[in-house]
């Protein structure tokens, strides 16, 4: 399809030479596509698990010294990531000596970020996934402070991400928070589920504004249902623990768009 529509346009652009080369680029885009579409093998499924796993724990490390001392929450946020992914009393061995490694002094993690991406860097749900678990970790002491941002850009930046798509995800990742465990939280004050404030939520969990159409709301809604659905995880390679803790974000983007739906009865 690739070749087709570049030898079409590059037709109608440069007759004969433009066709020439339209058909080689359509060819580049269908062999790039089929690439990213391919299931991976067992053997890459694993090597794209433990990428995943060394480099989540590595960077949570990272950032959780960010401003100079790892805090007993962000401890707490890392112990329940590891229990949502439901580790074996090893695997948490293995996250904790990570984690260590990565808070380490001298730690440098350019070459964490740029082994990640070179496995995983083409499955944009993984790189989500990653960045929203270290998001959590710096809103886990319940104040996001400059070092932490500055870190954040830092990895969102070594994983590909631009300033713009880092501060939408940022945007939407604190939102989905709100809904955590099924309901509406604003805060460490609480909040009701049918306040306004918990309506912007919901709208800003979907990435969405609320002038937006119902079709436009259901959209956003598949998209990321369709980001965080466990099967497709899996198929990407992301290991079973890790698609257990997806599971959790996908519940709180139901919430939301369930309170959107409320709202537009």
């Amino acid at each position: 399809m690739g070749k087709l529509v570049g030898g079409i346009i590059g037709f109608v652009i440069g007759f004969i030479p433009g066709a020439i080369l339209g058909v080689i680029l359509g060819h580049l885009f269908d062999k790039g596509y089929a690439a990213n579409m391919r299931q991976p093998s067992q053997a890459d499924r694993d090597a794209i698990g433990k990428s995943f796993f060394e480099t989540t724990f590595t960077l949570l490390g990272y950032l959780a010294k960010a401003d100079g001392r790892v805090s007993e929450a962000e401890v707490a946020q890392t112990e329940q990531l590891m229990t949502q992914m439901g580790l074996t009393a090893e695997q948490r061995r293995e996250a904790i000596a990570l984690f260590k490694a990565g808070s380490a002094k001298e730690f440098d993690p350019k070459p964490t970020m740029a082994a990640f991406r070179a496995q995983c860097g083409r499955r944009h749900n993984l790189v989500q996934m990653l960045l929203s678990y270290l998001v959590n970790l710096a809103l886990a002491d319940g104040s996001f402070d400059a070092s932490e941002e500055r870190v954040l850009r830092e990895i969102a930046a070594g994983l590909g991400i631009n300033g713009f798509a880092f501060e939408q995800i940022l945007k939407m990742i604190k939102a989905q928070n709100s809904f955590a465990g099924g309901g509406y939280r604003q805060g460490a004050g609480g909040g009701s589920q049918s306040s306004p404030n918990a309506l912007a939520e919901a709208y800003d969990a979907l990435g969405v504004e609320s002038s937006a159409t119902d079709a436009e709301v259901k959209r956003a809604y598949r998209k990321l249902m369709s980001q965080y659905h466990p099967d497709k995880l899996a198929g990407q390679g992301l290991p079973e623990d890790a698609v257990k803790a997806a599971t959790e974000r996908s519940k709180e983007i139901q919430v939301a768009y369930d309170l959107i739906k409320k709202s537009r009865a």
